[in-house]
């Protein structure tokens, strides 16, 4: 099916469900549609916006289900409709329309690292995939560009779009290293045998259905899930004691990690916003402890949001295989002495997988295990004497364990998490990610199905000039890294990847990432991952 000049295309905008967030973002969402919608019109198309801007919410963003619901049943089921990304978005606000929609679907984003709508746009396709729903997606800096045009042009006449992914392999249509398929596949045998425990901190932070691993899929892989409450940690953090939050803050100040106060709880990270953040890392390791869970994510962003400080210094401390000590509150035994928590950021399962396989693994094989996911947040081309590649931006809100940093805890400082998303503060944990080699990976579900795609990439070092450039671009708060994908195209990847996150973890070099990732792949497999191997390596 593909679009016909004498019916109009439908639009849409899924937003954010903090209307500060949208307000802020309208501006840039404008901008989008004018220019997209302008290079429709020249291919002699139509578009009609389906949702007018609300004046009394102050944007005119899809700002929850409930109205997403209500704006697709005014759409025709078999129009061509264009899901218009300027922002971050909550997929769940339209996934209810897409999944019972008969027309041609295409996402769009703007190629932008201050606006961000290509992270949005793919949690969307991720969660788009998860739900069987078929679809094409495009992005572009400026909509003007060959590349955009020509595969508008094919959406328009033809209703699919069509981007190269020539740089996937099927991990069974690979060799090997006999060694290293020896070692995934007795670690997979050994997790299946043994088990483990997820624990959840309640599922689907910020619409994030690509995010939630179906029991059904998860058990297979000896990994199960306790359902644990955001109610709980909070309860948990309210026994602390001033004197243990205050024993933590000391210990990281010891080591060097640095904290930009202020005295103004609405603008300025506040010491007593650290404190509580240092409860709720106590509260969260002892809550773990109870129930044995080896891995935790904490959602956050909604219900512990208007409870509490930004739970991210808590995830990079966690992170950590060198992080402040957590005592039991009635035996005084230290808790998970020597080991870092591995925690999976905004409650993302499939990160949660991948990362207690990677720390365990990455253990055995006695490399550092200190692992993290980031966002997909942009890239762009940087060239000087040395270096002439595609350097993407991977930025979290603050997860990013100090190891990965240049200068550990001593190249880290904690800054006030943006306003805009979060009310009552806290403090990230703020780094420059060392030079060095990387396996990159994720989990992700299609067609009912766990998929796992990996690949290396090389973490650069940059310019201060250039790095505090791209962080002034995106999130300058948050943590960085610099990173080359190997054999991946810009393009490639965006076309390929099902999610706006993608995991992390550090080797001591190339042959012993391609070594660890070929490990890696071999456990996923054995665990019932269908596995792909992206780019070189």
């Amino acid at each position: 099916m593909s679009a016909k000049k004498a019916n109009p295309i439908y639009l849409v905008a899924s937003g954010d469900l903090r209307a500060s967030a949208n307000q802020k973002c309208q501006a840039a969402q404008d901008a989008l549609e004018k220019s997209l919608i302008k290079a429709i019109r020249k291919e002699g198309f139509t578009v009609k916006r389906a949702h007018p801007f609300d004046k009394k919410k102050g944007h005119g963003f899809i700002d929850s289900q409930n109205y997403g619901m209500e704006v697709f049943r005014k759409i025709p089921t078999d129009a061509p409709l264009i899901v218009a990304e300027a922002v971050w978005q909550y997929s769940h606000h339209v996934l209810a329309g897409l999944t019972t929609h008969k027309g041609p679907i295409l996402t769009v984003a703007n190629w932008s690292g201050t606006w961000p709508g290509l992270v949005g746009l793919l949690n969307l396709n991720g969660s788009l995939t998860k739900a069987n729903v078929t679809y094409s997606s495009l992005w572009s800096e400026d909509f003007k560009d060959n590349y955009f045009l020509k595969n508008l042009r094919s959406w328009l006449t033809t209703g699919t779009v069509k981007h190269d992914t020539s740089h996937v392999k099927a991990l069974k249509k690979m060799r090997v290293p006999s060694s290293a398929a020896k070692i995934g596949r007795e670690f997979g045998q050994r997790l299946k045998r043994e088990k483990l425990i997820m624990g959840v901190f309640d599922e689907g932070c910020m619409g994030m259905f690509n995010a939630i691993i179906p029991d059904e899929l998860l058990h297979p892989t000896g990994v199960f899930k306790e359902r644990l409450s955001q109610s709980s940690l909070y309860a948990k953090m309210l026994t602390v004691s001033d004197k243990e939050a205050r024993a933590v803050y000391n210990w990281l100040l010891k080591k060097g990690m640095k904290f930009k106060l202020g005295r103004n709880e609405k603008k300025d990270l506040t010491q007593a916003q650290v404190l509580l953040q240092c409860k709720m890392y106590i509260a969260a390791v002892r809550i773990a402890a109870e129930f044995g869970a080896q891995t935790i994510g904490i959602q956050y962003q909604q219900g512990l949001k208007d409870l509490a400080p930004a739970s991210d210094l808590v995830e990079g401390l966690l992170n950590n295989v060198d992080r402040p000590p957590v005592y039991d509150e009635v035996t005084g035994e230290a808790l998970f002495k020597g080991e870092a928590l591995p925690h999976f950021n905004e409650v993302d399962e499939c990160a949660g997988l991948d990362s207690v396989v990677t720390y365990k693994l990455w253990r055995q094989l006695g490399y550092s295990p200190e692992n993290t996911l980031h966002d997909i947040r942009w890239g762009r081309q940087y060239k000087d004497k040395d270096l002439d590649a595609y350097v993407w931006v991977l930025l979290i809100s603050g997860a990013a364990p100090p190891e990965h940093f240049i200068g550990k805890y001593r190249g880290t400082t904690s800054e006030r998490q943006p306003a805009m998303y979060f009310r009552l503060g806290g403090g990230t944990v703020k780094g420059v990610s060392k030079p060095g080699w990387v396996v990159w990976s994720r989990v992700y579900i299609e067609k009912g199905k766990l998929k796992f795609d990996t690949g290396l990439a090389e973490v650069v070092k940059l310019p201060r000039a250039e790095t505090e450039e791209r962080l002034q671009l995106t999130t300058p708060v948050w943590p960085i890294m610099h990173a080359v994908l190997q054999g991946i195209s810009r393009d490639q990847m965006m076309a390929r990847h099902k999610s706006n996150h993608i995991q992390v973890v550090y080797a001591p070099g190339k042959a012993a990432a391609k070594n660890g990732l070929f490990v890696k792949a071999a456990a996923m497999a054995e665990l019932g991952l269908d596995v792909s191997v992206c780019g070189k390596v």
